[in-house]
Formats: structure tokens, sequence, C-alpha cells
């Protein structure tokens, strides 16, 4: 276990020592995040704090899995796919705040970009990595092989949870806070495994994430951005893949789902009632617009986060 700690103090190291230059480099390029005027008012404070800042995490979690996981076409997948998604996001980041285009990337761009990566992601997965393609439900013990069908399923997963992490990412240290935990649970779950390589990048993935959370609980120095909240999404979905937990990663990640669903049903409700069933979505700014200071909203989900991620590692010995 010692062991395992060690890609977590590395990256949350070397995401340390990194922060200072790159936020003096963001700064420099002006890369100031706008923020949304229908939203709460204590945000509008925020406006102009550096954003792209998912690379710091990112440089951290690569230089700690190098370091440390043994070299394989799985250590390299995990990192190659992590960095694709953060690549979507940093064009779509740059497209808004360097280049001062409000919509960023067109939905279907950005949109069709997420299922390439899954679907190119699903095939190595099932054929060059070893995780071929049956599924397996929790507590009932049931297994389908979904065959050809299984690069679909990736796609989506991937999709998925890049964009309930990205929906997550409204508040200082809230993204960066809950996966710390989901990865923790990946690391020990990769660990029972035998995953030497996953459990690596899991682990370098919290550590990265912690680092990360010194520039970025309240008050932000700096935000992930799109760079950061779709590679953090991509990181934590590939791990379901490779861990066959597909079906246990909304337990897991329980918290994405929640914010998730309190966007669709917001949607839902007015369209269908013309009635808001929060006072704003996602979750998060419910709370806030009912008084609640940001940082007690922050610590509010990270305990559920934590609650979740152990409900879904006791899921798995059912």
């Amino acid at each position: 276990m010692i062991e395992a700690l060690k890609p977590l103090v590395l990256a949350a190291v070397v995401t340390l020592i990194l922060g200072p230059p790159v936020l003096a480099f963001l700064r420099r390029l002006k890369a100031g995040q706008t923020v949304r005027s229908d939203g709460p008012r204590s945000h509008l404070a925020k406006a102009g704090t550096p954003t792209m800042g998912g690379v710091l995490f990112l440089i951290g979690l690569t230089v700690s899995t190098l370091v440390l996981a043994p070299p394989s076409p799985l250590t390299l997948s995990t990192l190659i796919l992590t960095w694709g998604y953060a690549l979507i996001g940093l064009v779509d980041d740059g497209l808004k705040v360097i280049l001062h285009r409000p919509l960023g990337l067109m939905a279907r761009q950005k949109l069709g970009g997420q299922v390439i990566l899954g679907l190119v992601a699903g095939v190595a997965a099932m054929l060059w990595l070893g995780r071929g393609s049956v599924i397996q439900v929790p507590v009932t013990g049931w297994r389908w092989d979904l065959g050809w069908y299984y690069p679909l399923l990736a796609a989506l997963l991937l999709v998925a949870t890049t964009n309930a992490v990205n929906l997550t990412d409204g508040l200082d240290g809230l993204a960066a806070g809950i996966t710390l935990w989901v990865a923790l649970a990946y690391g020990i779950l990769a660990l029972t495994l035998g995953q030497g390589e996953l459990v690596t990048f899991a682990m370098a993935l919290a550590g990265g994430c912690l680092g990360f959370l010194v520039y970025n609980f309240h008050p932000a120095r700096v935000f992930m951005g799109d760079t950061g909240s779709l590679a953090l999404g991509a990181a934590i979905g590939f791990l379901a893949i490779m861990t066959r937990t597909e079906l246990v990663l909304p337990v897991l990640g329980g918290v994405y789902v929640l914010e998730t669903l309190s966007v669709i049903l917001q949607v839902v409700s007015f369209r269908l009632t013309g009635r808001r069933l929060f006072r704003m979505s996602p979750l998060h700014h419910h709370f806030e617009l009912g008084g609640w200071p940001e940082s007690r909203v922050v610590l509010f989900f990270w305990a559920l986060a934590i609650i979740m991620a152990l409900a879904g590692l006791y899921l798995l010995t059912i």
C-alpha cells in the first residue's frame, strides 16, 4: 500500500512546483475566465481568474505515471486518451478566452471529437488491452458479451462522464475534490485486482487533483477549464472500462450523476410545466442560492463523494 502512495505524492509535488510558473504564463496569455451573468452574483468577482489550469495536474499525472508505471500499452493508452480529451477542452478554452470567441467549439465539433475518441478507446480496450467485450452486472453476477457493440458502450460512458465532470466544475475546488476521492477509490480497486499500471495512474490522478486544489480551492487562483474537466472525465471513464466496472461507475461517481440529473430534470420540468425544480442547476448552484457559503457547498459535496465512493467499493464486494 505504501508503494501505491508514491505516484500520488509525486504527482502532487510536481503539480505544486509547476503552479507559480504556469499561473504566471496563463496571466500573460490573459486567459481569464468569463462568468455567466445569470449565475450567483458572488461569482462575478471571479471574472478574469486564469483558466485552462487543468494542464497543471495533467503534467503532474503524466510525469508520475511515466516515472513509476511500467512502460506498457495500457500505461500509454490511459495517458493518450486523457490528453486527447484534454486537447478538445484546450482548443475550446483557447477559442473562448484567448481568441475571444464566446461559443468556443461548436457543440457538434466538441461532441464529435469526444465520440470518436470514445470509439477508438473502446476498440483499443477490447482488442489490444485485454478488456474484451463482456460487461458484468454488479450483485447479480450476470455477464453479457456485447461483442462489437462494446465500443458503443465505451464511447457512451466516456462522453457521459466527461460532460458530467464538466457540469460539476462550477465551484472552487468542487470537481477536483470530488475526482480526488473517485480516483482514490479506483486506485484501491485496481490494487485489489492486481492491475499495477492502473494503480499508478489512478493514484497519480488523485495526487494531481490534490496538488491542484492548493491553487483551486476557494478563493481559486486558477480554474481547470474544459481542458481539465474533460481530461478528468476521460481518465475516470477509462479506469471504469479497464476495471470492468462500467455499471458501478454511476455509484462510485454518484455526485457527477446527481449534478447531471439536476440539469436534465430542470430542463424537462421547465419545458413541460414552466416551473423550475431547483433554484438553479447544476445542483451545487441550488445550494448556493439557498444561502450556503461556497466553501460549505464544496465540503458537503466532497463528503457525499466519499460516501458514494465507499458505497461503490462495497457494492463490488457483494
